[in-house]
């Protein structure tokens, strides 16, 4: 059992302060077994952190910003072009050979989707669990919802954007190997729970503070 962080952002995303080695110490305190790197319509921190693993699990990723919902891609090859509709950009995440993971769907403001926007638009999992969403159980309560309708495997991830916020929320997935693409396919096969708590006050106007200095 491996449990990962599978959504974080590094300071590649402009509205984070996260580096790598803040990120892989933060994971080694929690005991975390790795994470997902997924900035937002950017790969370039990619390779810094596969290279700077540390013993950790990365796993690839990236957060596309679609017409009306953000997409997670889990092992991409390029970056994907924001601004497209939710059906195109899985389309072009699914022509790179990567997975498509409909993220923070009931997180508003960013996001609340339409279930008639993501049925049948071939999503391979949903990201339940979420620190950003307020409230967290009950955004939680409705993400699995909506991910037991569509009959799609349930993640977890942080959505952290600076580092004490790394692990706040976390999947549990049962993979073959510690490999990246094990862990993907254990993901696409259903073999993950998920577990977590909300981002406080405290921490949200934390990160205002750090974005705001490094802006």
């Amino acid at each position: 059992m491996l449990r990962l962080d599978l959504h974080v952002h590094t300071w590649v995303s402009k509205d984070s302060v996260n580096s790598i080695p803040g990120i892989n110490r933060r994971c080694r305190d929690l005991f975390l077994d790795g994470y997902a790197v997924c900035d937002h319509d950017s790969v370039d921190s990619l390779a810094e952190a596969g290279a700077s693993s540390e013993g950790l699990v990365v796993v690839p990723g990236l957060e596309v910003t679609a017409r009306g919902a953000h997409i997670i891609c889990l092992d991409p090859s390029e970056a994907i072009p924001a601004g497209l509709s939710i059906v195109e950009t899985v389309e072009r995440i699914h022509g790179q050979g990567a997975t498509a993971v409909l993220a923070h769907p009931y997180a508003m403001p960013r996001s609340y989707v339409r279930l008639r926007e993501v049925e049948g638009a071939g999503f391979d999992a949903i990201e339940v669990a979420n620190s950003a969403q307020v409230p967290f159980n009950l955004v939680m309560g409705w993400n699995r919802g909506l991910a037991e309708r569509l009959g799609l495997p349930q993640t977890g991830g942080s959505d952290s954007h600076i580092p004490e916020t790394v692990g706040r929320a976390y999947t549990v997935v049962e993979a073959a190997s510690r490999e990246p693409k094990d862990v993907i396919e254990a993901i696409r096969k259903g073999r993950t729970s998920v577990g977590g708590t909300g981002t406080g006050l405290q921490d949200r106007l934390r990160k205002f503070w750090r974005v705001l200095q490094k802006a």
